[in-house]
Order: C-alpha cells, then structure tokens, then sequence
C-alpha cells in the first residue's frame, strides 16, 4: 500500500516523538518499507547544532540508533532553512516528494490557544500534502 515513510524530526524534542515513531515502525514492518527521519534546522547555530552540517550529522546518528533498535531499514535527510519557523511545512512537504515517501507519520502537541488562531505544523502539512499524513498526539 505504501513504499515509504516520512517522519518528521525536531531534534530538540527527540523525547517526544516516542509515539510517532512507534506508529511508523509499526506500519514499516507491516508494508516492509522503509522510513526517512527528516528534519529541518536553522542556518544559523541553533541548540542542537552550531552549523547545518554539524546537524545533518546529528540526525544520522539518530537515525542510526533508531535503524538498530527498531530494526528497520532508515534513511535520514536534514534540510536547512533561513527561517524554519515559516518555511518548516514547505519544506516537509517538499521533502516527502523529493525522498520519495508517500506517507508521512508525525507528532503533533496537545493544542493550546494558539492552535485555535494559528494552524499547527501537523495540520497545515496534512491539510497541504498531497499525500496520506497520519497526526500522532
């Protein structure tokens, strides 16, 4: 049904994606596919990096460790940004086309007053993908 799954990233919050992840690991293993952690960082030092390199690398190694505890096939792709907070549903959509992912698991937060005047990044990449986006609260 799928041939590749795309799970957003921020590793700032690597913590909180527990959930997503279980879920693509689980639907990986169920349609024996791939997944590609994608993140998008500043071009300016951030605090999980200093340069967009030093990040890219960063999101390997965390890729790595997932790949060996999920045992799973586990690609990574880091894209930098001069702003992430615009460009970051852009660019993850972008992104799901340009690694080929026709599925996109990921993350969302619990809702707060700003959901209800902002759109969230979950809702604004599922609502503008042209593909499935499954939001995981």
């Amino acid at each position: 049904m799928y041939s590749r799954i795309m799970v957003p990233v921020d590793l700032a919050h690597a913590e909180r994606l527990s959930k997503a992840i279980t879920a693509a690991a689980d639907l990986a293993r169920l349609y024996a596919i791939p997944i590609c952690f994608v993140a998008v960082t500043a071009e300016t030092p951030t605090e999980v990096a200093h340069t967009p390199d030093e990040f890219a690398a960063k999101l390997q190694a965390f890729g790595t460790a997932q790949a060996e505890s999920l045992g799973l096939s586990v690609t990574t792709a880091a894209y930098p940004s001069h702003d992430p907070a615009i460009d970051l549903d852009k660019t993850l959509i972008a992104a799901a086309k340009e690694n080929g992912c026709d599925l996109i698991v990921m993350a969302s937060h619990v809702p707060g007053l700003p959901e209800h005047i902002f759109a969230s990044n979950a809702g604004a990449v599922a609502s503008h993908a042209g593909i499935s986006v499954f939001v995981v609260r």
